[in-house]
């Protein structure tokens, strides 16, 4: 017999936004034995869906890509968000917190040139479009001859300005591509070891009510330790940093077994420095691992990360 549940969860209305929230619907039906209609879905347009104009680091960071879908829980008006990991601020709300993460997709950036050319074979002057400083940053420090300029909007808006040649290039998750089903128009896959992604990249993350325990135990079946794990880790990084939208910064764990890496990396807006951290330890300190490598880059940096803008 077919369970009955209600559950409304929040998305913001982009096309990967929906397809990640179709992506937890799914799964709650299937670990419940339940209906779609059990699990209708509000869309709510947040302040960074807004801003097309200018880069969000001038606007107040990563929280305008969950400010209403936080008011939103807080309110009751739904019982879960879906988000993008890498978009989740490094302080959320008293009243909210994070429930888990879906298994993680692949956590890489894709390279999408519209000649099909490397970032190694653009030619001087080339113009590579993207709305993360870090991602800018790094095209920067391994080809200083290059330019790099804004590029917002959805992941198709974003193809068809390379496409068109309004710009010769761009990077984007390659999670996002799958889950739009566009992985074949990546040119190449970037490693992790050369560009590490943003913390939380490739992970969906689920935010509910602090003290709703029964939309704790609905979800608890969707949930995966081992990226649970890796995003502590990750997440403590840029908590020690106190990272934003406004400093370059990357870092990704990967869980083996029992034991966990970490890579990290911090830039100066040009890319002309970087500094790099690895860690390894169990994974049950994955939070205390990235801590203390944020801390290490913290006492590296000259000026404090803000010397790096």
């Amino acid at each position: 017999m077919t369970a009955s549940f209600s559950l409304r969860i929040g998305s913001r209305g982009s096309p990967l936004a929906l397809a990640q929230t179709h992506m937890v619907r799914d799964a709650l039906r299937r670990a419940h034995d339940a209906r779609e209609t059990d699990f209708p879905i509000e869309i709510i347009r947040t302040t960074g869906d807004q801003i097309q104009d200018r880069p969000l680091s001038e606007s107040g960071g990563k929280g305008l890509f969950t400010k209403e879908l936080d008011l939103a829980l807080i309110a009751g008006a739904i019982d879960l968000a879906v988000h993008s990991s890498k978009d989740l601020p490094t302080h959320l709300p008293s009243e909210i917190v994070i429930a888990g993460y879906l298994p993680r997709e692949d956590a890489r950036d894709a390279w999408i040139a519209r000649d099909g050319l490397s970032l190694d074979e653009l030619s001087a002057g080339a113009v590579v479009g993207t709305a993360s400083l870090r991602r800018a940053a790094q095209v920067m420090r391994r080809r200083p001859d290059i330019k790099t300029t804004l590029l917002r909007g959805n992941v198709e808006t974003r193809l068809k300005k390379v496409e068109s040649g309004e710009i010769d290039a761009t990077l984007l998750a390659v999670a996002g591509l799958k889950r739009l089903g566009l992985a074949e128009r990546a040119t190449a896959l970037l490693p992790l070891d050369e560009f590490p992604p943003a913390c939380g990249q490739g992970a969906i993350g689920v935010t509910r009510r602090a003290g709703d325990n029964a939309t704790r135990d609905l979800l608890a079946p969707l949930f995966d330790d081992a990226t649970g794990f890796a995003l502590a880790a990750e997440r403590a990084f840029l908590a020690a940093l106190d990272g934003s939208c406004r400093t370059p910064i990357a870092g990704h764990a990967q869980i083996h077994g029992a034991e966990l890496s970490f890579l990290g990396e911090v830039l100066t807006a040009d890319g002309a420095e970087a500094y790099v951290v690895r860690r390894r330890g169990r994974a049950i300190d994955a939070a205390l691992i990235g801590a203390d490598a944020g801390k290490e880059i913290l006492l590296r940096l000259p000026h404090g990360v803000a010397g790096l803008m």
